[in-house]
């Protein structure tokens, strides 16, 4: 790692003697100015930002001591080595409290000098690794809770206002703007089937690694979720794009821009799975850009639209509005949404009435219509299976009985016979596992014991057995806030007892409850108390 470094004196032969008796390329030091007096080592610092400065204490024009204090100003991390007399001894050993790593005595020792400043470079290293080191963990950090929003947002768990903590400080929360994409494995509940839970997960976290490599390759920056095991949500913001509007009242141009470029990613996306996992894969997108204000509405809209394409197979489906909204074939939908609905919530009445109305949907079909009805309920039974497995409410048993009676079921009645029993396996499920109340007091508990750690929610569910979407879920109804918001709340209650009841300093309390980086803690704590961390202690403080 390449260092920079500035000499000042006044003596013309000091300066020729360090530049020359130092083996700097050695010490892997590059020496990117020299300063006859404090005001041009200033300017030098100014312009290069060095790692190191050696400097005379007494120089014309600003001596060493300003010098430091003027550095101080623009540049805090700059190792300084202050050159002295013996007649100002304790003076430079007064400067350590201002600044100064460390001083050396003339006439100068360059054997001495050269241990200076070789120890003083390893330091600078070590600062540097670590500092880069908690950057890159801090980056992780930051994309972990910019996720975990963008999944409460598009569960409608989590309302967006100017209040909204978003841990990247450049984005506005009202401009935000995605191109947004769905992926589903096709024929995912068949396939994995045989598979174990373990063999279940490897095949899923194959399928994401292999997508975000494929991004990678775009010029955009990218996140992606699943959202349940076989399907993925993509947000794309792209870099050359220019001001892209949104899909229903920008232009011509830019829409065109973007449903092009969606083609182009869907076409690659679907190749590079196919050949990686040899797995097909549809993917949907809406042709517009996307506020994070519609993101659940569109969400909804784009699994709605991908799951009524029945034979789909490895299919690129731009999103069209139905021009038939209230159709059966919509009605099947939103009414085993409701189910599914009941279900997560554990309400039995709820799911009880869905499926009663369902019936009578059914019922009331014409003919003509009973051919499409029986395919689009067979299919939503899948749907079902999916969702109760991301709930952990079906055992490997119950759900081979279940694809048995399909195999067997040739008429609509059939299938919704499957259907209540589905629904009733659903209901009980969830009790055969643990309790929900349970769950959330070992979550609870976990948090409390991981405030200053770097953890996240997928590693909760884990430990807790269920899917993070469900965990999600279960957090809201219990908590009645959403795992970000709960985890904030509390970081920062931590964070103001911390302020009034310990002498640590703000850097210290923000790493304690979590936040590495000094600048978002204070950004966090301002928001969440109105006050800047300091300020908080300060009015308290002097109160008492």
């Amino acid at each position: 790692m390449k260092l920079k470094a500035i000499l000042a004196d006044d003596e013309p032969n000091i300066l020729r003697n360090l530049q020359a008796v130092i083996p700097w390329g050695e010490l892997e030091i590059d020496l990117v100015g020299t300063a006859k007096n404090g005001v041009e080592a200033l300017d030098l610092c100014e312009l290069h930002v060095p790692d190191l400065v050696m400097s005379d204490i007494r120089m014309p024009l600003m001596d060493g001591i300003t010098f430091v204090q003027k550095l101080r100003e623009i540049n805090e991390e700059c190792k300084v080595l202050m050159v002295t007399g013996y007649q100002d001894f304790e003076y430079a050993r007064s400067l350590m409290r201002v600044g100064v790593s460390d001083y050396i005595l003339k006439p100068i020792n360059y054997e001495e000098l050269e241990n200076c400043i070789r120890k003083l470079a390893s330091e600078i290293r070590d600062s540097k690794a670590t500092k880069q080191e908690e950057q890159q963990k801090w980056g992780k950090m930051k994309n972990l809770a910019y996720e975990k929003i963008l999944q409460d947002v598009l569960m409608n768990y989590t309302e967006i206002s100017a209040q909204t903590l978003l841990p990247i400080d450049h984005m506005d929360l009202e401009t935000l703007q995605y191109s947004f994409i769905m992926i589903d494995v096709d024929d995912y509940s068949q396939k994995s089937l045989p598979w174990s839970e373990q063999e279940r997960k490897l095949w899923n976290f194959a399928v994401r690694n292999v997508v975000q490599d494929s991004l990678a390759d775009f010029m955009a920056e990218f996140s992606v979720l699943q959202m349940r095991e076989g399907e993925w949500c993509l947000f794309i913001q792209w870099d050359d794009a220019g001001d892209v509007e949104n899909g229903s009242n920008g232009s011509k141009t830019d829409v065109a821009f973007v449903r092009s470029r969606l083609n182009e990613v869907a076409v690659k996306l679907q190749k590079d799975v196919r050949e990686s996992v040899k797995l097909g894969i549809s993917v949907g997108f809406f042709p517009g850009t996307v506020g994070l204000r519609e993101l659940s509405a569109t969400y909804r809209k784009l699994q709605r639209f991908m799951q009524l394409n029945l034979d789909k197979k490895e299919s690129v489906l731009p999103y069209k509005e139905s021009k038939e909204p209230s159709d059966a074939n919509s009605s099947l939908w939103f009414l085993v949404e409701e189910i599914v609905t009941g279900l997560k919530q554990l309400n039995r009445n709820k799911t009880e009435d869905a499926l009663n109305r369902l019936k009578l949907l059914l019922e009331g079909l014409p003919n003509s219509s009973f051919a499409r009805a029986y395919q689009m309920l067979h299919f939503l039974i899948l749907h079902v299976l999916r969702e109760l497995r991301e709930m952990n409410s079906l055992d490997v048993q119950e759900e081979e009985q279940i694809w048995c009676q399909l195999d067997k079921s040739e008429s609509i009645p059939h299938l919704l016979q499957v259907m209540v029993q589905l629904a009733a396996i659903g209901l009980e499920g969830t009790n055969k596992k643990k309790n929900s109340e349970l769950l959330m007091t070992a979550a609870k508990e976990y948090i409390r014991t991981h405030y200053s750690n770097d953890f996240g929610i997928e590693e909760i569910a884990s430990s807790l057995g269920i899917s993070s979407s469900y965990f999600s879920l279960l957090f809201k109804q219990h908590f009645g806030e959403t795992f970000v918001e709960y985890v904030t709340k509390h970081r920062m209650e931590l964070a103001k007892s911390m302020l009034l009841h310990s002498d640590k300093s703000i850097t210290d309390i923000g790493r304690s409850v979590g936040y590495i980086e000094r600048r978002y803690f204070t950004k966090v704590f301002q928001k969440f108390t109105g006050e800047i961390p300091s300020e908080y202690r300060e009015k308290r403080m002097g109160a008492k």
